[in-house]
């Protein structure tokens, strides 16, 4: 069915048909309408959390337990759960975590710019960012196969104007995912300095392998147009270059994943 939603209605629609069995955060500007708009799907239980590091350390929780989880907020909050999110980048998940970061650039609502690919760049895990409603849905579905696959924490990064514009977007069923078995391995979850020197070689091979498969993905996108000017681009910066310079060669590639 196609629908006209909002790109924050999106992602919560992509986390509902991924099958998220829980969705937390922290409510900010642009990221709130999020959380608003899944707790319509009485499959997913929704909170707010008192602030957005007990909202990722609540989803942690619940990764372990077994379920895909989703988490939001706006960029200045991922510095309130910088703490848990840097050392969940070295345990790793059981079921999917999926952690929204609505960037601000303009400071419509915010008191700065900060740019939240860079936590991608340091906490060494990916980041996918979608470029319109419709690939708010398909990013976020995509970002818990990421996550379970390669045992990672992503991020899902959209900025104010991606997060309230309004696209087509396909909408599917919810997939009908079941709970992971719980892992008792305190060496992967516990992180002792001991512990966390033995999953250091594994991030680096994490990253390594996420680099491959960014190279191979079919979301990787190119538009052949005039030869004398090529632009590559993604996220919102993608539509203003449609808009700009509509005859030019575009590559759309899910560049943020790469070391």
């Amino acid at each position: 069915m196609k629908k006209l939603l909002l790109g924050n209605e999106a992602i919560a629609r992509g986390a509902y048909e991924a099958g998220a069995l829980f969705a937390t955060g922290y409510p900010g500007t642009p990221s709130t309408e999020v959380l608003e708009s899944i707790k319509q799907y009485k499959e997913v239980i929704t909170e707010w959390a008192p602030n957005e590091k007990t909202a990722l350390e609540s989803a942690i929780g619940a990764s372990i337990a077994g379920s895909r989880v989703l988490v939001t907020m706006k960029h200045v909050g991922l510095n309130v759960a910088a703490d848990a999110l840097f050392t969940l980048s070295y345990t790793g998940v059981n079921g999917g975590i999926v952690i929204l970061t609505a960037d601000d650039p303009g400071m419509h609502s915010s008191q700065n710019e900060q740019d939240n690919r860079w936590y991608g760049l340091f906490a060494k895990i990916p980041v996918l960012e979608p470029s319109d409603s419709r690939e708010c849905l398909y990013f976020t579905k995509l970002a818990f196969e990421i996550s379970e696959k390669f045992d990672t924490p992503v991020l899902v990064r959209t900025t104010t104007v991606i997060s309230h514009s309004r696209s087509v977007t396909e909408t599917h069923e919810r997939k009908n995912v079941e709970l992971r078995p719980i892992e008792k391995n305190w060496q992967k979850y516990t992180m002792l300095p001991a512990n966390a020197l033995l999953r250091r070689p594994l991030v680096e091979k994490k990253i390594n392998d996420l680099s491959l498969y960014a190279g191979e993905s079919d979301i990787n996108y190119a538009e052949y147009n005039d030869n004398a000017l090529g632009i590559i681009t993604g996220g919102a910066s993608f539509q203003y270059v449609k808009e700009a310079f509509p005859d030019a060669s575009v590559l759309k590639p899910i560049r943020s994943i790469k070391k």
